[in-house]
């Protein structure tokens, strides 16, 4: 039994890692063809349905009391704030950029902790680490103002999807409700539908009649694997670990996410970019890990 629950936790680890490398790349492919409005509510359509399947058959439905229902409004801003800004400024910066944007996510949350939970306590390690993330952007930043205005506005657009992630991750957290990862997930898609349709029928194109393949299979992929599987591992995995491991996870993906794209969408890494991405590693290294590795380098000193 023991190595069998040992060969989940590390098959849903490993599962993480890779769809959240590829999501990015994933994210530019279901754009092909069709616009991003239209690409990105499918992708919602299909992920909800699934959802809300598992969610009636491992659940037997979804609480709807007051609280519940602020908990899925939290979750819905999320989802559909931060989706929409990371599908529009995928358009204009490469898709392991996207990745390595996000691992700031850890970062962004301790900063909305330290001033919206009570038990979020400021530490050195975290402010460096916040301050060396931040010089990984602006070496990023200046390497993209050569590529013009709409890269700029890119990088502004998923950092903005960043900030809204990780605000409502707090703000589902100070609401304290003690919902299952897929009941809060299923919530927070059907909260977000509403959205998205209006946003389909006053921006959304018509479907084209004949998709791309690639097309077609990103937005499956994405619904299913990126808005479900994915989401559904991460919650196993941290109940099964400790944060510090799951976090490894973060300078995992955007080394991963930026060779991914360079192979099978053939975006460059130019020396800024690689030097920022090291700096936003550093200082999430920093941010995570620093308590960890003083203490062994103390283990050693003795």
């Amino acid at each position: 039994m023991k190595t069998k629950n040992t060969t989940l936790i590390i098959t849903s680890y490993l599962l993480m890692i890779i769809i959240w490398s590829t999501t990015p790349l994933a994210i530019k492919w279901s754009s092909q063809g069709i616009d991003f409005i239209t690409g990105l509510s499918v992708r919602m359509f299909i992920g909800t349905g699934l959802a809300l399947i598992l969610a009636l058959f491992v659940h037997k439905g979804l609480p709807m009391h007051k609280k519940a229902r602020h908990v899925y409004f939290a979750s819905a801003i999320a989802i559909y704030g931060a989706m929409m800004m990371v599908y529009w400024g995928a358009q204009f910066i490469p898709s392991g950029l996207v990745s390595v944007l996000f691992g700031l996510t850890p970062i962004l949350t301790t900063g909305f902790a330290l001033f919206l939970l009570t038990t979020e306590q400021f530490s050195w390690n975290k402010l460096i680490g916040a301050l060396m993330g931040i010089l990984g952007l602006a070496i990023i930043f200046i390497d993209r103002i050569n590529l013009g205005e709409q890269a700029l506005l890119g990088i502004a657009a998923v950092l903005l999807s960043v900030t809204l992630h990780s605000g409502s991750a707090v703000w589902i957290k100070r609401l304290n409700e003690p919902l299952p990862a897929l009941v809060i997930t299923t919530g927070g898609l059907i909260f977000s539908i509403p959205l998205f349709v209006i946003s389909l029928i006053l921006f959304g194109d018509p479907l084209p009649e004949q998709l791309p393949s690639k097309t077609l299979w990103s937005i499956i992929y994405l619904g299913v694997m990126g808005s479900v599987v994915g989401f559904v591992s991460y919650y196993y995995v941290l109940s099964k670990l400790s944060p510090s491991t799951v976090a490894l996870a973060t300078l995992i993906t955007p080394i991963s996410a930026l060779f991914l794209g360079k192979w099978f969408n053939h975006e460059t890494i130019t020396v800024s970019i690689f030097i920022g991405t090291c700096c936003v590693l550093l200082g999430l290294i920093i941010h995570q890990f620093y308590g960890i590795l003083l203490t062994q380098l103390k283990k050693i000193a003795r």
